[in-house]
């Protein structure tokens, strides 16, 4: 199974989608809340986008809730 990182803030609708996602898929999946950890909030800017949630499918950059994406991805 794929690692799969999740950058997220608790305000975020798509963030709230993406892990009702992952759980009906049954998808393990590190969520990183960029409001309230440093750590991921540096890892977060290096992706080079300002909004979230952005999803690390191993080594492929999800921006926003891309289902269809992350459906191929994921070979669900």
């Amino acid at each position: 199974m794929a690692k799969v990182i999740m950058y997220t803030t608790p305000t975020c609708g798509y963030c709230k989608l993406a892990k009702a996602f992952f759980h009906e898929h049954n998808v393990q999946f590190e969520e990183k809340d960029v409001t309230v950890d440093m750590a991921a909030r540096e890892e977060f800017m290096k992706t080079g986008e300002r909004g979230v949630p952005v999803i690390m499918v191993d080594d492929q950059k999800v921006v926003g809730f891309d289902k269809e994406k992350l459906i191929s991805l994921l070979g669900l």
